[in-house]
């Protein structure tokens, strides 16, 4: 694993209580504060971190928020308080995937990926050969799924995306799993916002 620090940041990794034990081990003078989530971070969760962070204190405290999924609309809750950190306050945000991180998060936070962020589930369609004749009956499979279990799914495209390495995976195409996540989050329908997915992201493969 990489070297860690108490400061503010991303960490992207798939072994969270891994990395929360390695940043417990870094602990000296600091207080330290987790949040952690085994699925979803809730608006609640982010409700709690804010009100953690607002409690005055003389010594550093480092408040740990992690979890496999941070919404959009948690991570637009935590925007001001991530800008504007009250005095000796410092946040870690921990997720397995970057593409789920929004991009005003990631423009006020340096982002770190630790170990390997590759693994994923079977999801039934092989990003390395995704087609028009693919992506339409993986669509179709799709249609009544609902909006979590959606945002797993564009979760693991992503991670399968990353791993196939057919991809221009550029700050653009990153976008795109974003803008998913925060079109789910708005409550477009899920196998449209699935269908569209795919079709830009072929778009995206290399040649």
């Amino acid at each position: 694993m990489s070297r860690l620090e108490l400061t503010s940041q991303v960490l992207i990794t798939p072994q969270i209580e891994e990395t929360i034990k390695a940043l417990e081990a870094l602990q000296r003078d600091e207080r330290m504060v987790k949040i952690v989530k085994e699925d979803h971070f809730l608006v609640e969760d982010a409700a709690l971190a804010i009100e953690k962070a607002y409690l005055a204190s003389e010594e550093t405290t480092v408040i740990i928020l992690a979890a496999r999924l941070f919404s959009p609309v948690v991570q637009n809750k935590l925007l001001k308080v991530i800008e504007e950190p009250p005095l000796h306050k410092e946040f870690i945000l921990i997720t397995p995937s970057k593409a789920t991180v929004l991009a005003t998060i990631r423009s006020r936070l340096p982002v770190h990926v630790l170990g390997d962020t590759v693994s994923h589930e079977d999801l039934g369609l092989d990003l390395s050969w995704l087609s028009l004749e693919t992506v339409y009956p993986f669509v179709q499979k799709h249609k009544r799924t609902a909006a979590t279990e959606m945002m797993r799914i564009v979760e693991e495209i992503c991670k399968a995306a990353m791993c196939s390495g057919r991809f221009n995976l550029d700050e653009k195409t990153l976008k795109l799993f974003s803008d998913a996540f925060v079109a789910l989050d708005m409550g477009s329908p899920p196998s449209f916002v699935l269908h569209t997915l795919l079709l830009k992201l072929l778009a995206k493969k290399k040649h």
